[in-house]
């Protein structure tokens, strides 16, 4: 657990500073996707959610930056774009787009859930 759960959600391996797309500081949205529905299959709700928080939260915060969801996100708090891979960061990447809309409407208490065309509301 410790060795894959990073600030913004869990890392796809252990290595790290290879270029490659998959490996970290980059983190996916169906990996979190699977991850939180597997946990949650088997009753580790707790991690599920924090998982799911902390997935959010890094997506979130790029989206009120720039208006934007993208292919792949940088797991800790920063401002650097994901790298790496055989083309340029997408943006509106179908994968990120769906899992975040089906985690935003599981958790409707979440901060995302304020953020709409990159105005985020503060919290009541």
């Amino acid at each position: 657990r410790a060795r894959l759960l990073a600030p913004g959600g869990l890392a796809t391996t252990e290595i790290s500073g290879s270029g490659e797309q998959w490996d970290r500081p980059n983190g996916w949205a169906p990996l979190q996707w699977i991850a939180i529905r597997g946990l949650q299959h088997y009753g580790h709700d707790a991690l599920a959610l924090d998982i799911e928080e902390r997935w959010l939260t890094i997506v979130s915060h790029l989206f009120e930056r720039e208006n934007k969801l993208v292919e792949k996100y940088v797991l800790r708090p920063c401002t650097e774009h994901a790298k790496g891979g055989e083309y340029p960061l997408q943006d509106g990447f179908g994968w990120t787009n769906g899992v975040t809309r089906k985690l935003m409407q599981q958790d409707p208490s979440h901060q995302a859930n304020r953020c709409r065309a990159g105005h985020c509301r503060p919290p009541p």
